[in-house]
């Protein structure tokens, strides 16, 4: 077998929408946020998604999200259709697979920056204790470590922004989408955002980011105009097989089946 036969399929396609179309109103005032789009999505991608306001940017991101459904078309996520996945089903993926970055940072303002941190890893099963560690490394690599007990009001936008990212990766999901991320922040701010991001996307993290911001581009492995709800310029200025591979991450032990095991613990001890 040859070394490229050992390969990791980094060119594995994990998203690919289909002839996408989100209607709004109906009858005469019927208008489209998107208008039979299909996009395909490899992993290890960084594409950013420009265009005019109201061009269906945003409400591409919550449709790949699982934020928002299409009117018609088909999502596949993983190969698998998403509008055949039940509800309860598509909140775990969206909670394990998906990390959201937001133009508003959108943190709990009455919670503490590893408290807003820790939240997605409340679906994955994790206990309390197991949560604030992980929300704590995950700080500790954008130097935030010594906010972690402040609430969000008394950090900066740069600050709010990275402990943002931080919640978007904490996880360790497949996909990251970021609505403006650096839209509210200073060039210095958005700098250090963006240099963040690289440094993800490096990690073999696919993302997929809604930018006004000409200049940022050259970030990008991908870059797409958007206009009228469809595509209107595709630019890769990387190739899929220069792609970063994934890096590989220990299964995370699930409390779950460590509480089973102090159950059963207790009884036999009773028991006794």
């Amino acid at each position: 077998m040859s070394e490229e036969d050992n390969k990791p399929n980094i060119n594995e396609t994990i998203i690919k929408l289909e002839g996408l179309s989100k209607r709004f109103g109906y009858g005469d005032a019927t208008s489209y946020a998107l208008k039979n789009f299909d996009l395909e999505v490899k992993r290890g991608e960084f594409i950013m998604i420009m265009g005019p306001s109201g061009c269906g940017k945003t409400t591409l991101l919550n449709i790949i999200g699982l934020l928002d459904t299409a009117s018609a078309g088909t999502y596949f996520l993983n190969d698998e259709p998403v509008n055949r996945i039940p509800a309860r089903r598509q909140a775990r993926l969206r909670a394990k697979k998906i990390g959201f970055i937001f133009q508003n940072f959108n943190l709990i303002p009455n919670l503490s920056i590893i408290e807003n941190v820790a939240l997605p890893l409340v679906y994955s099963g994790y206990h309390k204790t197991r949560r604030l560690i992980k929300a704590s490394e995950a700080l500790a690599r954008f130097n935030m470590k010594e906010k972690e007990y402040y609430l969000p009001f008394q950090l900066s936008g740069g600050q709010q922004q990275r402990a943002a990212i931080a919640r978007a990766i904490v996880a360790h999901p497949e996909i990251i989408l970021a609505d403006e991320p650096t839209g509210n922040l200073d060039s210095r701010s958005s700098l250090v955002v963006m240099e963040e991001l690289q440094r993800i996307h490096s990690e073999g993290n696919t993302i997929i980011m809604v930018t006004h911001n000409p200049n940022l581009t050259h970030y990008a492995t991908r870059v797409i105009y958007m206009l009228d709800g469809s595509i209107d310029k595709d630019i890769k200025t990387v190739k899929d097989s220069d792609l970063p591979v994934p890096v590989e991450r220990k299964t995370p032990k699930k409390i779950f089946k460590s509480r089973k095991k102090s159950a059963k613990k207790s009884k036999k001890r009773s028991k006794k």
